[in-house]
């Protein structure tokens, strides 16, 4: 049996996936269980049997006195590949952008989170300090690092420094301007 504070988080992610689930047209539905249908790795070996087995009945065929639907080099096949891949890119893509959008959901709860925990972390300390300067028993002293640290970062003077320095924009690419951030 779990704590029930890990309990209480499991089912919060749950939840989380099962509104995103909830949220999906029936059409996004679809794409999603033909994508997972069509990942299946026994799928790839009657795909090779499939294409083998035409590609044999109709270099054959003539053999047996049969007309070759297909006679290399397997115009028809060549189309029907192609049409296919191009299904199950779309397919992919449509499955991709999906998930995607729950990945989005998590990296911006991962980022409320962080910013939540550093405003706790940072009113702790605060408290710490408070407590050391109104307690008679302790050294009143001046800790200028516990008095940083008791401030807590904005969000977006953290951004823009990390842009300014060039982490979140490789490659020399200019900063977003404000209004572009939004």
């Amino acid at each position: 049996m779990l704590p029930d504070h890990i309990e209480s988080t499991i089912g919060s992610i749950a939840e989380l996936h099962r509104r995103h689930n909830e949220r999906a047209s029936q059409h996004q539905r679809m794409i999603n269980r033909v994508t997972a249908f069509a990942a299946r790795p026994w799928i790839a070996s009657i795909l090779v049997v499939l294409v083998v087995g035409w590609i044999v009945g109709n270099e054959f065929a003539p053999h047996f006195g049969l007309i070759p639907v297909d006679p290399a080099p397997f115009s028809w096949l060549q189309l029907v590949s192609s049409l296919a891949s191009l299904l199950i890119v779309v397919l992919v893509l449509g499955s991709q952008r999906h998930d995607d959008e729950l990945s989005q959901h998590r990296e911006l709860l991962s980022l409320e989170l962080a910013i939540l925990n550093e405003q706790k972390s940072a009113k702790i300390i605060h408290l710490l300090e408070e407590e050391r300067r109104d307690n008679p028993l302790l050294n009143n002293r001046v800790d200028s690092e516990a008095e940083l640290m008791a401030q807590s970062a904005d969000p977006h003077v953290v951004l823009d420094a990390l842009k300014e320095k060039a982490i979140l924009n490789p490659g020399g690419a200019p900063p977003l301007s404000e209004g572009a951030r939004d």
